[in-house]
């Protein structure tokens, strides 16, 4: 399980996030229908913006065995950021 934690002055967010919702959002992030949809919204802001983008294809069948892997490295931390604001983010698996 990877845990997301994000503190900041005011609050403190801790979200768990089991490998099995990982799963499930590489696959709704990696389908062709989101993808295509996603340029296709996008589309008219870079024109206007005269931005020369757009959104590269995730393959599924390459990040699924990253996070098979990750399930090898349990308590190792990923991110742990902290600004002068005193905000901080951490991701540890």
């Amino acid at each position: 399980m990877m845990h997301v934690k994000v503190k900041t002055k005011d609050f403190r967010l801790n979200i768990p996030m089991p490998y099995a919702m990982l799963n499930i959002v590489i696959s709704i992030l990696s389908s062709k229908l989101l993808q295509r949809n996603l340029n296709k919204w996008t589309k008219e802001h870079f024109e206007r913006e005269k931005i020369d983008f757009t959104f590269p294809l995730i393959d599924k069948s390459t990040l699924k065995p990253i996070v098979k892997e990750l399930k090898n490295y349990k308590g190792i931390v990923l991110v742990d950021v902290k600004a002068k604001d005193g905000t901080e983010v951490k991701v540890r698996l």
